[in-house]
C-alpha cells in the first residue's frame, strides 16, 4: 500500500465524522433513556469471545459472518462478534440466572465478514432489547412497541411493519409428518412462493387436508383480513396453529389501537430466521429502502446452548444505517467562541456557560480561523468591562 492510500479503509468498513458521531450519540442516548423508562437494563458485551459461543443459538449464517482469530494466550479459536443477541442470551442464561422476566438492552459495533446486502456496511452499530422469561404474546407486543418507539426516536415516524409467525408452518409440517428433508425443501419453495414446486412436494403428504393447508400459506398475506381468511383455511389444523393465529390477532388489535395510522402487513409465509425463531417474527421497513431497518421475533430455545432455555423475544436495529437513511440529518452544533484573554471574569463566565450546557471553544494564541471555523455562532465580547454573548 502506497503512502497516499494509507488513509483508505477496507471495503464496507466505515467511520463516523464529528457531526455524524454527535448525531449517533444523541440518538443512542435518547434510545437508552427510552429503554430505562421501560425497565430495560443495559449490558455491555465483549467484542471477542470463544468462537463456539458466538456462532450458536440463532442461525447458521452467523458462522459465515464471523471473523476468526487465534487467542495467543490459550490457543483457542476466537471470534469477533457479528451479532450481540447470542451474548445477551448467554448473560441471561448463565450470569444473571433470574427466575422471573429479565429485560435487557445493549448497543455496540459488530463486524461482518461480508455485508448482508450488496455494497452494504460491514461494521453496523447494533442496538437492541431482549425480554426473557415470558412466553405470552404480551411480551412480543411489548418488544414490538419498543421497536416502533425506537424507530420514531431515530427519525422513522411511519415505518412499514411486516408480521409473521413461524409456529404456523412448523406445526403444520409436524401435523403432516414431513421428514426433515421434506420440510427443508418445502420451506425453500414457500420462501420463493414457487407454487408448482410446492404442489409437487405436497403431493407426497398422506393427509390431503393438511397438504391443502400448507399450500394455502403462500397466499395468506395482506392486511388484517388475512387473519380471518387464515382461520377458515386452517380450521382443521392442530391447536398450536390456532394459538399462533390468536397471538397474531391480539398483537394486531393492540397495534391498531396504539398506532392507528401504521401500515401493517401480515404474511404467514414469512419465515425469517426459521432455524431459530419459534413464534412471532417481525421486521420494519422505511419508504424507499429495500432492506429492513429493524427486525426481531421470538426465539424461546436460544438459551439452551448455554444450559438454560428460557422464553425470549427481542429486536435489533443498526444505528449507523438509520443515520444514513435519514441523510445524516445533522444540525450545526453551534457554540460560543471565547477570545484569548487573561481575565478572571472571562474564565468564570466560560465555566458558568459550560455548566449550563453550552459549548464554549477557547481561542488558542496564533490559531488560524475564527468563530465560524470552530462551528461557533456566537462570541464572547468585552463591552464596557463586562463579558457578554453576542451573535457572530
Amino acid at each position: 500500500m502506497s503512502v497516499s492510500d494509507r488513509w483508505l479503509l477496507p471495503e464496507g468498513i466505515e467511520e463516523l465524522l464529528p457531526d455524524e458521531a454527535h448525531r449517533v450519540e444523541e440518538i443512542r442516548s435518547a434510545l437508552f433513556g427510552l429503554y430505562r423508562g421501560w425497565g430495560y437494563e443495559l449490558v455491555v458485551t465483549p467484542l471477542i469471545e470463544h468462537l463456539e459461543s458466538l456462532t450458536v443459538g440463532i442461525g447458521g449464517d452467523l458462522e459465515s459472518h464471523t471473523f476468526r482469530l487465534v487467542d495467543q494466550v490459550s490457543g483457542r479459536m476466537l471470534g469477533v462478534r457479528s451479532d450481540i443477541t447470542p451474548q445477551v442470551a448467554r448473560i441471561d442464561a448463565h450470569r444473571l440466572n433470574r427466575k422471573g422476566p429479565a429485560r435487557l438492552c445493549y448497543w455496540g459495533p459488530v463486524l461482518l465478514t461480508r455485508a448482508r446486502e450488496l455494497g452494504g456496511n460491514r461494521s453496523p452499530i447494533q442496538v437492541g432489547a431482549e425480554l426473557y422469561g415470558h412466553r405470552g404474546y404480551e411480551s412480543d407486543l411489548e418488544i414490538l412497541r419498543l421497536m416502533i418507539e425506537s424507530l420514531r426516536i431515530a427519525g422513522q415516524r411511519q415505518p412499514y411493519l411486516d408480521l409473521g409467525h413461524v409456529g404456523v408452518f412448523k406445526a403444520l409440517t409436524k401435523q403432516a409428518e414431513l421428514t426433515a428433508r421434506q420440510e427443508e425443501l418445502l420451506f425453500d419453495a414457500l420462501q420463493r412462493k414457487a407454487k408448482p414446486e410446492m404442489k409437487e412436494l405436497l403431493a407426497e403428504v398422506k393427509d390431503a387436508k393438511v397438504a391443502a393447508m400448507l399450500a394455502s400459506l403462500v397466499d395468506l398475506n395482506g392486511s388484517d383480513e388475512v387473519l380471518a381468511q387464515a382461520r377458515q383455511a386452517l380450521a382443521g389444523a392442530v391447536p398450536a396453529v390456532q394459538e399462533a393465529l390468536s397471538d397474531l390477532e391480539q398483537i394486531v388489535k393492540a397495534l391498531r389501537h396504539r398506532y392507528s395510522e401504521m401500515n401493517i402487513h401480515i404474511d404467514l409465509a414469512e419465515l425469517r430466521g426459521y432455524s431459530y425463531h419459534t413464534g412471532v417474527v417481525f421486521a420494519a421497513y422505511a419508504k424507499g429502502y429495500g432492506q429492513s431497518v429493524a427486525q426481531g421475533g421470538r426465539y424461546d430455545a436460544v438459551g439452551a446452548v448455554f444450559g438454560r432455555a428460557r422464553p425470549a423475544t427481542g429486536f435489533s436495529l443498526d444505528l449507523r444505517g438509520l443515520l444514513a437513511l435519514n441523510g445524516g440529518q445533522t444540525k450545526p452544533a453551534g457554540g460560543i467562541f471565547a477570545p484569548v484573554a487573561e481575565d478572571a471574569q472571562l474564565r468564570k463566565m466560560i465555566h458558568d456557560l459550560r455548566a449550563q450546557g453550552e459549548r464554549v471553544i477557547c481561542e488558542l494564541p496564533g490559531q488560524e480561523g475564527g468563530p465560524a471555523d470552530c462551528g461557533c455562532d456566537r462570541v464572547l465580547v468585552n463591552t464596557g468591562g463586562a463579558w457578554t454573548v453576542q451573535g457572530v
